[in-house]
């Protein structure tokens, strides 16, 4: 699930910003985001290694991060996908959240709260139904459901946790009438999204192989660089596919952008992968493009089992790969319009 997150992240800040595209709506981003205690915004879209809402969000939080901590007031929904996701404040709309952990800290009111999630921990109060697809979920002794519980994994309930409706144990959405179903191994969807990534890598390194070559490189000698770009573009792209959306017109244009960029997106994250792995075979001084391929998914796959660490460095190998491939296609196309006789996309020998 974590591995799929910029195709989900797109999903989300695209149809978000079609949906309300006439509603003035804020944009923040950067290494630490934070909404102060006597500060009140719109609709916030952030973007940050960690967002703090000590204030209010008067409408709606779309949050995208290594850690999302909601301590002051949302008044409308909350979408977060991070590595944590936890209230403590105050939203009075629902929550939904695909993070590691979820947690609805003691003494906060969510209006309702959908979770995919590695652990999903109820301690406060939840005016509405809950959904949790998680390996556990736990119930404290504070904790109020005043709708139906369904979960998927393994329920922790203290006996003074309160639900006030059903108690269903199922995968959300998906009943599944044959019984009771083991829960997966927490590693089976990663390492699942690790070989869909492998093989999309290998089919890049054996038709473009000195370009992938190039973005690598780029990734390497011009990192801040490559970050600061592909941090633009995950942030603008999305604003420039909603105002182009605003027109009648406009509209199909967006909604095939958004695609493409759903697309870049996802080769960007394998390239960023790409780009580790050179990088630590650079201090073997081995170079080989295809040990490269599989030490990066490696490396990332298992740093990416970590909490909140494993979302970061996730966040920060998509920056570098977006970047790269960003000024890549830029020196390649955007001079000139036309297609450099160095670095040609046809295949050629591998090393």
């Amino acid at each position: 699930m974590k591995r799929a997150l910029a195709m989900l992240v797109t999903v989300l800040v695209v149809t978000s910003l079609l949906s309300g595209v006439a509603a003035a709506q804020e944009t923040r981003s950067g290494e630490t985001v934070v909404v102060e205690e006597d500060e009140t915004v719109g609709d916030l879209t952030a973007f940050g290694g960690t967002v703090v809402i000590q204030g209010t969000v008067d409408g709606d939080l779309e949050a995208f991060g290594g850690d999302v901590l909601v301590e002051g007031e949302v008044t409308g929904d909350v979408d977060a996908f991070a590595g944590n996701v936890r209230v403590t404040g105050e939203v009075d709309g629902g929550v939904s959240a695909a993070a590691g952990n979820v947690v609805v800290g003691e003494g906060a009111t969510v209006g309702a709260l959908s979770a995919a999630a590695g652990n999903v921990a109820v301690e406060g109060t939840v005016a509405g139904d809950v959904q949790a697809a998680a390996g556990s979920v736990t119930l404290g002794p504070a904790a109020t459901i005043e709708g139906d519980l369904t979960y998927g994994g393994e329920l922790n309930r203290h006996p003074d946790a309160e639900v006030a409706g059903s108690v269903t144990q199922e995968s959300p959405g998906a009943p599944t009438p044959l019984g009771e179903v083991p829960a997966l191994p927490p590693w089976l969807g990663p390492l699942y999204w690790t070989l869909v990534n492998l093989v999309l890598g290998a089919v890049l390194l054996a038709i473009f192989p000195w370009f992938s070559d190039g973005v690598a490189a780029t990734a390497r000698t011009e990192t801040l660089k490559s970050g600061g770009v592909g941090l633009l573009a995950l942030v603008g792209i999305p604003i420039t596919l909603a105002l182009v959306a605003i027109t009648v017109v406009g509209i199909p244009l967006s909604i095939a952008g958004a695609f493409v960029f759903a697309l870049l997106l996802w080769v960007a994250s394998v390239y960023g992968r790409f780009a580790v792995g050179a990088w630590l075979l650079s201090f073997a001084n081995v170079e080989n493009r295809w040990a490269a391929l599989v030490v990066g998914l490696l490396v990332v796959f298992l740093v990416g089992l970590l909490p909140v660490l494993g979302g970061l460095v996730e966040l920060v190998v998509l920056l570098l790969g977006l970047g790269a491939l960003s000024i890549a296609l830029y020196e390649r196309y955007g001079d000139d319009g036309r297609s450099r006789s160095t670095g040609t996309g046809e295949t050629a020998a591998t090393r």
